[in-house]
């Protein structure tokens, strides 16, 4: 048996990919924090976002935007509907696909979700600077990109 190589001993955390985790679970706490108060979760606004991009997304196309099961989208939208954040209407083109559509509520709730998330963004930018977070962001878009090939 071969001895392990030392990569193998630094601390997960310490590797790019457990800092960067550590990093997004940081992210998403912080944002369910923020968002609370409104009364979103990270992922209603998640959906409420890609309404305001696209409206009439599916839920299967809400539930890829949102990172989440289709499953677990539809109960988040059957909730978002009842608290009158969505509305949705059956697709002309198919029946059975549920388009969703973002209410005066829901446009209000993420106007006020979208200056919370800038709040948190603002303690990571000023953590390592507007130029560093500018090099991140488009560091870790090519990585996304790439990973998703």
């Amino acid at each position: 048996m071969s001895a392990p190589d030392s990569d193998s001993q630094i601390p997960i955390a310490r590797h790019f990919g457990g800092a960067l985790k550590l990093a997004q679970h940081a992210l998403r706490t912080r944002l369910d924090e923020a968002l609370r108060p409104i009364g979103l979760t990270t992922p209603q606004c998640a959906v409420l976002s890609a309404l305001e991009r696209e409206p009439g997304l599916s839920n299967a196309a809400l539930a890829r935007a949102a990172f989440v099961t289709p499953q677990t989208m539809q109960s988040i939208l059957a909730n978002m509907e009842r608290n009158g954040l969505v509305t949705r209407e059956a697709a002309p083109d198919h029946g059975r696909i549920l388009r969703s559509f973002i209410t005066a509520r829901g446009r209000k709730a993420l106007m006020q979700a979208h200056t919370a998330i800038l709040d948190v963004e603002a303690v990571v930018i000023d953590a390592v600077g507007e130029r560093e977070a500018e090099r991140l962001t488009e560091a870790l878009t090519r990585c996304a990109e790439l990973l998703s090939k």
